[in-house]
């Protein structure tokens, strides 16, 4: 019988959208068969700033019982999600930081042929949503890993409208995610979990 194979879900949320799609991703790989972590990184930012905006310290708060990311999970995983607002057409600092310290697993060769893919959320329309999830997998191609995206693989992405991954805009914090962002990131994470466990039996074989 095949191994089950293991998603990491590693994201960074401000205010909590993030996290949702987060949780729509997690639910999608265990419902394909994974076994799944869901893994918050490190916020950065000092208590004043967080308390200056309700909505990040009401946030802050709720998932304080998130595990944080280690550098273990990506070992562990077959699969790594990894998820991020926009900051400026990037990935927030946060998610970068915690990127940054892979550096021993990657002079192991221990990320490469692994599974990756990315779903982002920006405050406006046209935020920066594909610039971040591309800068994303830049980081992915130095590692040697293998991008899985949503692509327009159905019916449903014709509606999302975003190959590169799952997408959200939520007005500042004020919109959650809706039905169409989350089912565009349940259909990456089956997607992930369908490549990554076919990959696992063909080099196995």
């Amino acid at each position: 019988m095949a191994a089950q194979t293991k998603v990491a879900v590693i994201y960074y949320s401000a205010t909590g959208i993030t996290y949702q799609m987060a949780q729509a991703v997690c639910e999608a790989a265990g419902e394909a068969g994974a076994d799944v972590r869901l893994r918050k990184v490190r916020e950065l930012a000092p208590d004043e700033a967080i308390r200056s905006n309700s909505g990040w310290q009401a946030h802050h708060l709720e998932t304080q019982d998130v595990p944080e990311a280690q550098i273990d999970d990506i070992s562990w995983a077959d699969v790594v999600i990894f998820g991020s607002p926009t900051r400026y057409g990037m990935i927030a600092a946060q998610l970068k930081q915690f990127i940054d310290t892979t550096g021993p697993l990657w002079a192991q060769g221990a990320l490469v042929d692994k599974v990756y893919s990315g779903f982002t959320s920006t405050a406006t329309s046209h935020g920066g949503q594909e610039t971040t999830l591309v800068s994303l997998y830049t980081i992915i191609h130095h590692w040697g890993g293998i991008v899985v995206t949503p692509g327009y693989t159905d019916p449903s992405q014709f509606v999302a409208g975003n190959p590169y991954g799952a997408s959200h805009t939520s007005n500042n914090g004020e919109i959650a995610p809706d039905s169409i962002a989350l089912g565009a990131a349940a259909l990456q994470a089956r997607r992930a979990v369908q490549i990554s466990t076919a990959l696992k039996k063909g080099m196995a074989g």
